[in-house]
Order: structure tokens, then sequence, then C-alpha cells
């Protein structure tokens, strides 16, 4: 598909796609609770990215019948920053969240999420009437009931006529049901789904008023549940077997509302009581649910801004609140956790899952790294627990890069941790063959990862990556490198630093393009630069959209094209070139010419403008993205592209505030024209970041740093430790 006629600047200005301004769910109002948003967080709409994307024009192709393009992927459920509990209506069992917008059903509550079609643990849901006979529980809902906020979420469920109100701490759920009546009540643990396969479940009453159990689904999942009315009965239908079902039957009488609390643990039932003591404990609902709406004030405020849209602020504190839900915690109050060796164990640091590395290193983990630092140093620590369990570092998906995760960190002043032996695990990662590394020997002998000679490759054949994987795993050698000089560690600096060229090993001179190479060095035939591939040559991507990696040595990649004018021809080329509409994969959708903005491998691309001193033209794409594929559809409330634990979301944020990790190693920031007339960024240090736009256009013509004209493009990490005033200029 070309949305742009026959040049650049066609393709820029053409018009908008048709999007109405978003319903703000969060504006509804409950029939429960006192508490309402104000400040910071009334511009979150925790619905944006739940809606499908439908357009073939934005699509780039018309998708498959029945076949959900992976838009969003988000869920509008009550979380906590990096909390460890999310609880969220599930629509739809083994979807990205568990919550599509468009479904008419909702089948549970449920307690964990990530939007990467796993978790959706412990799922709940209040009925009213006879269950006899019934194995399976739902009820219509509309979203003209239905509303949200950072820390609540509240639905009527039309077929029992339950008002359902949820508010959450970090480990712990509160659920609120206003039952039409005061019998005939009853609450499903539906303990054998999940969005992966459940093993085995367990449930058993404690005293009048409680149930405990666990989820197991490869991992663990306790839980703890306190009631506030007392239980007339527990029935369990086949337990722990994949078709079972445990019903909570409430006594009749007393008040028709009702509130469970439910504390969550990956350790034990044990921790999962003391999680709910510790946190909830004898609290209201209103003061949980105002207790996380400050939480997320605080946290949010730290990024104030003056001027631009209402749907500007709308999605730049939604694409800030999404980009700070993950990793999630999974140590309890008591700072017990289960360790990758399965064992359980207890740290003096909150323990979090692994970062979603393949999406989130290019920006969301520096983000989270000025937002939230403690949280990032105690990822940086949870990883290293993983590595001395396991013997690496881990990674996720594809390519090595918490190397740039965890030396971008260190560079900007995140150093409280293990430095050396961290360090020493990430070198083992990048020197030897393992989970970490796939290929890691051939790519230290010969400089590259070859591909297999498969005849008639199609979309989903699986091989090697081995462009996509030499390009990252130069990119993460050069990172590591960054490390060692820092550690005055010259031998392997200039190693890893010699590895940092080996993407050259995969540019093509004949075709300009990266290419796949035999394990003779040949070069893979046929070969065709538009067709996207799941794992062969490529990751998720096409030639064209890999063929510009390389950010920690653009003048390098600038040369392999022949210098400025053969570059630009080429990148020129990457946001004109029609998308082939035949070319269909699921994980590739949104389309600038040949550039997808839907899925990550090329998100650098837009910005390959300013090495050849032509940031008009990055802007003009940047700005077309900000305006064209966020918040779009019919009501506004879908994305362009999978949010991959929030890596879409803090492309948002990071672009609308004028700042970008173009190689996000590196502690310094690429300077755009930001949305804004003016951003105060807060920090914990009590420095302020003081970003200002002045002038009308959106042309970059320089920028002031503390009032004096910068040369080049980018700021120092230095701004942020130490405060400081950024003034980009533009025309008019």
């Amino acid at each position: 598909m070309n949305f742009f006629k026959s040049t650049f600047l066609a393709l820029i200005i053409l018009s908008v796609f048709s999007c109405a301004k978003p319903i703000n769910q969060s504006e509804k109002a409950s029939n429960t609770s006192e508490v309402s948003t104000s400040g910071h967080t009334k511009y979150v709409n925790t619905f944006i990215g739940t809606a499908p994307l439908l357009d073939p024009k934005v699509i780039g192709y018309t998708p498959p019948k029945n076949w959900r393009v992976w838009a969003g992927l988000v869920y509008p459920g009550s979380s906590l920053p990096n909390a460890m509990v999310q609880l969220s209506p599930m629509t739809e069992y083994g979807s990205g969240a568990g919550y599509e917008y468009e479904d008419t059903l909702i089948h549970a509550f449920t307690h964990t999420n990530k939007g990467h079609w796993n978790l959706c643990n412990i799922p709940v849901l209040p009925v009213t009437g006879s269950t006899k006979g019934k194995d399976a529980f739902s009820s219509g809902f509309s979203h003209d009931q239905e509303s949200a906020s950072p820390g609540f979420y509240s639905v009527m469920l039309k077929d029992y006529q339950i008002q359902v109100n949820l508010t959450s701490t970090l480990r712990s759920g509160f659920h609120q049901y206003i039952y039409p009546s005061n019998k005939e009540r009853s609450i499903v643990f539906d303990l054998a789904k999940a969005n992966n396969r459940v093993r085995v479940w367990s449930i058993e009453q404690v005293g009048t008023q409680a149930v405990q159990g666990h989820q197991d689904v490869g991992e663990k999942i306790y839980f703890y549940a306190q009631l506030t009315t007392e239980l007339s009965s527990l029935e369990k239908r086949e337990e722990g077997k994949r078709t079972g079902v445990a019903i909570l039957h409430l006594k009749d009488g007393g008040s028709p509302t009702v509130e469970m609390k439910i504390g969550l643990s990956f350790v034990s039932v044990e921790n999962a009581r003391q999680n709910l003591e510790s946190e909830i404990g004898n609290k209201s609902f209103n003061t949980i649910r105002s207790q996380a709406n400050t939480t997320w004030e605080n946290l949010l405020s730290k990024i104030q801004v003056k001027g631009g849209t209402q749907k500007q602020k709308e999605l730049l504190y939604t694409s800030l609140y999404r980009s700070l839900l993950w990793p999630a915690l999974r140590s309890d109050t008591n700072g017990e956790y289960t360790d990758a060796r399965g064992n359980t164990a207890k740290a003096d640091f909150n323990y979090y899952t692994e970062p979603s590395l393949w999406d989130t290193y290019r920006n969301k983990d520096v983000l989270l790294g000025l937002v939230s630092p403690q949280v990032a140093l105690d990822v940086i620590k949870s990883m290293k627990d993983v590595g001395d369990k396991t013997g690496a570092i881990p990674t996720f998906f594809h390519g090595d890069h918490g190397a740039s995760s965890i030396a971008g960190a260190y560079l900007r002043g995140i150093d409280d941790f293990d430095v050396k032996a961290t360090y020493q695990l990430l070198l083992k990662n990048a020197n030897a063959e393992n989970k970490a590394r796939p290929y890691g020997a051939e790519y230290i002998q010969k400089g590259y990862i070859s591909d297999p000679d498969i005849p008639n490759p199609h979309v989903e054949t699986k091989a090697k990556a081995g462009v996509s994987k030499t390009l990252e795993y130069a990119y993460d050698d050069y990172s590591l490198a960054q490390m060692a000089k820092k550690l005055g560690d010259t031998t392997n600096y200039r190693i890893l630093m010699a590895r940092s060229k080996n993407y050259k090993n995969m540019f093509d001179p004949s075709t300009r393009f990266m290419r796949g190479r035999l394990d003779n060095g040949q070069w893979i035939k046929p070969f065709n630069p538009q067709y996207p591939y799941y794992e062969y040559m490529y990751r998720e991507a096409n030639a064209w959209q890999v063929s510009f990696f390389a950010p920690h040595d653009m003048a390098g990649l600038i040369e392999l094209y022949g210098g400025p004018k053969g570059f630009e021809s080429k990148l020129d080329s990457l946001f004109t070139v029609p998308w082939n509409p035949n070319h269909i994969a699921r994980n590739i959708s949104s389309f600038i010419g040949q550039y997808c903005h839907g899925n990550q491998p090329d998100h650098e691309a837009p910005y390959s403008y300013y090495f050849i001193n032509k940031p008009e033209k990055s802007q003009k794409i940047l700005d077309h993205i900000m305006q064209n594929l966020y918040g779009i559809g019919e009501h506004g409330l879908a994305l362009s592209g999978m949010d991959d634990a929030g890596e879409m979301s803090a492309w948002y944020v990071l672009n609308a505030i004028g700042l970008y990790t173009f190689s996000a190693t590196d502690p310094e920031y690429l300077v755009t024209v930001p949305l804004f007339d003016e951003v105060r960024w807060s920090r914990d240090n009590g420095k302020e970041l003081v970003i200002k736009k002045s002038g009308k256009d959106r042309e970059l013509k320089s920028i002031l740093v503390n009032g004096q004209a910068q040369k080049g493009y980018f700021i120092s990490h230095d701004l942020f430790k130490n405060g400081g005033a950024v003034t980009v200029v533009t025309g008019n």
C-alpha cells in the first residue's frame, strides 16, 4: 500500500485518517465510589489500545476473515505501576490481553496480565441465581455501563445485574460486587482457565469467609481470598482438571454489597495471605482506590506540559501509564520469591520479571529508569539473580539486549548493584553460545550468522533469522563495550568494538540491502527485499525494515550506501515504495511505504535523516506517525500495532516531549520537535529538565541548551542529572 503519491512531500501531507475524539471511559460515573480522578490521571484512558484495527488503508492489506490484527493488545483493568496484580476483565481466553473492545461478553475478572497471550490467572466472576447444570459462566455488558481510570475498573454485568468495581494494590486485588438482592449469590472461581494451559488447580475453604488455593500454569500462582459475607458452601466440580470449576455459594441475608479481597503470591498461600494483610488489611475499597490514584498521579505528574491538544495530552499520559506497567513484581512483602531454579529465595530488593527486552530496550527501559529509577535498579538486580542461577543474563525473544538495557542504565548513573559481577555475566553472554545468544559461536567465528538454503520459504518459515541476529548482536557488542570502557577493561572493549562492525557483513552492495547468507558465505537466492519473514533471514521483518539498523555506527552505515546522497535516496525509498498488499504477516502492519510502525524492527529508521543533516524529513514522518497511528479508529481507541509491554507507548511519550533514545545504550537523547509548548520533567533528585518549543512550525532550526547554541542534535543525560533548559527552535 502507498499512502503517498509520487513524492516524499506528498507522502507526508496526505490527509489525516479519520479519527474521532476518543471516548474517555474514565469520565463515566460508576455508581459506587466517591473517588474521582483529577490532575494528570484524568487524561489516562485505559481503553486506548483495546479496540481492533480495521481499516485496510492503515493496516496495509485486507486481513483474512476472522483475523484480528495484532494492534494494541492491552488491558483496561486496575494495576499499580510494575505491580504483581493486574485486575482486569476477561472477554476472550487466548487473546493478547484477555480483553477485546468489540466483544460483548465478560467471562471473568483475572488477576495478572501483560499483553502477550499469557498470564490472566485466577479468573473469578460473581453470578446470581441457580448454578445447577451450568458448566460455563459469562455475562453481557455494555461500554455505556463501563468505566476505568488508573487503579480502578467498573462494569455492570447485565445478565446478573451485578455492579462490579475493582481496584488493587501491588500484590492484591479488591473486588466490590453490588448484587441486586441478598439471595442466591455466588462467585465462580474458574481456575481451569487462564491464557496459559492450566496443569492443575486447587481451592479450599478457610473458616467461614475465606478460600485459598493455587493455579499451576508451569509456574504456580497462589491466592488467599477473604469475603465480607459468609459462605454457605464451596462447590468443587472436577477439582484440578481442565474442565473443572469451583463455586463459592454465599449465605443469604445481610447487605447486597459483597467485597472480596484477594492476595497473590508466586511462593505460597501463606505469603498470599500476608501480602493481603499487609497491603489492604481493614482498609476500605475507596481508600485503596484513592491510594492507587495518588500513586499514579505522583508518577504521571513528573512530566507536566503546557500547550498541545486534549487528545495529545490524553495520548501522552495514557502512553506514559502504559510504559510503567511491565516488568511486574514477583517478590512478596516478606522479600521471598521463586527464583529461576524454581526455589524459594529471599532478597533485600524487589524481584521483578524479566523485561520484554527485544521490544523495550529501544526506549521503554530508559524511560523506566528516568521515571522510576528504583524499579529499574531492582530489575537489573533481578536479571543478575537469574544470571547467577542459570549462567546467563536473561534475554527476551531475540537478541542479547540485556547488554543495552543494563549498560544504558549504568551509564546514566543507576549503578547501585554488583556492577563487576553483572558485567562478567554479560561477557559470558557475549562470548559463549547460550540461551541469550543462539548461534553465538558462528557469529564470533564468521562475523555473521548464516541461514540454511530453504526452497520456497514463506512468511512463517523458521530458521536462524541470521541477518537480524547479526545486526542485533553487533549492537549488543557495542553496548557491552561501553560498559567495558567505563570499567577500564580495554582488552574486551577493543574486541567488542571490533565485533560491533559485524553488521557490515550482512550488507550486499549489489542490492544495497542487508541480506541473508548461506553457510558458505554466498548470498541467499532468490531474494525479494519486500517479502516479510517470521524467522528466515529476518525476525518479523523484511530486508527494507532491517537495512537501516546500526544505531551505534550511523557514519559507517551511511558509507555502505555510498555516502549521504546514496543513503538519502535509499531512505526516501523506504518511506515511498508501496507495501505489497499480498504480503500478509500477522505481526507486521501499519506502513509508510515499506516502513512498518506496527512492529519494532525498524523504529530507528525515521530518525536516520538526522545523520545527513536533514532533520526536517525525520520530523514530517514522526508527526505523521503521532497524528495518524495512535488513538485511531471509530472511537479513537485503536493503536497501529501491538504495544509490546509498553514499547509503542514509550515511543509516543518520548517523541511527544521531544527527546528520543536513538541508541538506548548511550547516555544522550536525540532532540525532536515536541508536540507541547513546554515540558517540565521533575526527577527524584530534585532537578528539573525544561523543554520549550520556540516557533510555530514543525521544522527544527536549532537547539539551545541553557541558552547556548548546541552543536549537533543530541543532548547529554547530564541535563537530567543536573537540571537545565532545552529550547527547540523552529521556523516562523
